[in-house]
């Protein structure tokens, strides 16, 4: 049976701006991925109605996950919205018992906005109900009982929110899908500009790249990588597994100096 992997994000274009690299990774070797934005994107734009770009950015995210072979799931609230509260961890809950997932990649507990912490505190503790008949969720479904992994994404930047370094656990080489990645990234062409006006990014697909290019740095060895720090195993499995390592190997995975395995 294939592995099931849900990457789980805050707005569109930040699962192809941190995730996506390994995502095709473990879709080449043969995973189920599901992509999913808690927020809609209703606040990225300078130029169209709230109505108009949650459209627009709706149809980029389902266009993204199309290229990458991915389950696109519906998001769940608007941005600046991505509230640590209970309404939205059932929906979340909800749509984690349906996907089953082996292995959770989501957002850093640290970054430089709230929307981007919430989202990952809700996937984590969405992940850490999946099991627990007596939490509701909605819509009811019923409760999955298997190990499942939660890893963490770099932050924007790759630091937190007072300007502190973020270190890995481990690189991910993803220099041979690179070129992918910067596909599935330039169908969120309603970014462009709002990223250039709000965040003076120039090119998003040059900021990417660089970002990724600075993660190859840091790992000395790879050109581009992304790095991941893997969450506590416990109450998420019945023993320390690391099934990410496992699926991609050391040709492509590899620990930062002095990190534990």
């Amino acid at each position: 049976m294939a592995t099931t992997v849900f990457a789980v994000h805050s707005h569109p274009d930040d699962i192809e701006f941190t995730i996506a690299g390994t995502l095709f990774l473990l879709r080449e070797r043969g995973c189920e991925i599901h992509y999913m934005n808690i927020a809609n994107g209703s606040c990225g734009t300078a130029e169209y109605s709230r109505e108009e770009i949650i459209r627009i950015r709706r149809d980029e995210g389902i266009a993204a996950a199309e290229y990458l072979g991915a389950t696109f799931h519906e998001s769940l609230t608007d941005d600046m919205e991505v509230l640590y509260e209970l309404a939205t961890l059932q929906r979340l809950a909800s749509v984690m018992r349906a996907v089953g997932p082996d292995i959770v990649l989501t957002a850093s507990p640290q970054d430089y906005m709230e929307d981007h912490m919430n989202a990952c505190r809700l996937a984590v503790s969405a992940a850490f109900t999946m099991p627990v008949p007596n939490y509701p969720v909605n819509p009811p479904r019923e409760t999955v009982e298997k190990d499942v992994t939660v890893y963490h994404a770099m932050p924007h930047g790759l630091r937190d929110g007072l300007r502190n370094p973020i270190l890995p656990d481990f690189y991910v080489d993803v220099t041979s899908v690179m070129e992918d990645k910067a596909r599935m990234l330039a169908y969120h062409a309603s970014q462009k500009n709002w990223l250039d006006r709000t965040q003076g990014f120039g090119s998003y697909i040059d900021t990417m790249r660089s970002l990724s290019r600075e993660v190859g740095t840091m790992s000395g060895r790879f050109e581009y990588a992304e790095g991941w720090r893997r969450h506590s195993h416990l109450g998420f499995s019945r023993t320390e597994i690391d099934p990410l390592a496992d699926l991609l190997g050391p040709e492509l995975v590899l620990p930062r100096v002095g990190q534990a395995g």
